[in-house]
C-alpha cells in the first residue's frame, strides 16, 4: 500500500483541465496551498532523513516555486516559473527512503489539513510520473 502511494506521488506536471478549477479550491486555493506547503517544510526540517538536500536551498524561493507548482498540478490559475523537476533534482542524489519520508510527509500534512482524501488521491496520481525524474539524479 505505501509502495503504491509512493509510487503515485511526486509525478509530473501534466494535468487535466477541471472546469471551475474545483480541485484546486478543495486544496484552499492559494491560501491553502500556502499553509500547506509551510506544513510540509516544517516537517521536512524536523525529518533528519530530508533537512541535509535543503542545506544550501534558498527556502523563501523554494516555497514560492513548491505552491505555483501544485497550483498548476491542480488546475488553479498559476504559472509555474521553476526549472522541470529533472533539473531542479540532478545532483541531489535523492534516495528511494527520502522520497518516500517526502511521500509520507505529503500525504499527512494533506490529512492533518483535512483534504479530502479523494483529493488527496487525485494529487498523488498527478504528481506520480515525476517519480522518475526525482530518485537518484
Amino acid at each position: 500500500m505505501f509502495g503504491l502511494a509512493m509510487a503515485l506521488l511526486l509525478g509530473a506536471c501534466a494535468t487535466t483541465s477541471q472546469p471551475g478549477g474545483s480541485l484546486y479550491r478543495q486544496f484552499g486555493e492559494n491560501e491553502g496551498l500556502t499553509a500547506l506547503v509551510d506544513d510540509l517544510l516544517a516537517r521536512f526540517a524536523d525529518d533528519p532523513r530530508i533537512a541535509p538536500k535543503f542545506a544550501n536551498t534558498n527556502i523563501p524561493r523554494f516555497r514560492r516555486l513548491f505552491v505555483e507548482h501544485l497550483c498548476k498540478v491542480l488546475d488553479g490559475p498559476c504559472t509555474y516559473t521553476g526549472d522541470d523537476m529533472r533539473e531542479v533534482h540532478t545532483g541531489l542524489d535523492i534516495s528511494e527512503a527520502q522520497f518516500n519520508a517526502v511521500v509520507e510527509h505529503l500525504i499527512d500534512a494533506m490529512q492533518a489539513r483535512g483534504i479530502p482524501r479523494t483529493a488527496q488521491n487525485r494529487l498523488i496520481a498527478r504528481l506520480a510520473p515525476m517519480r522518475k525524474d526525482i530518485i537518484y539524479r
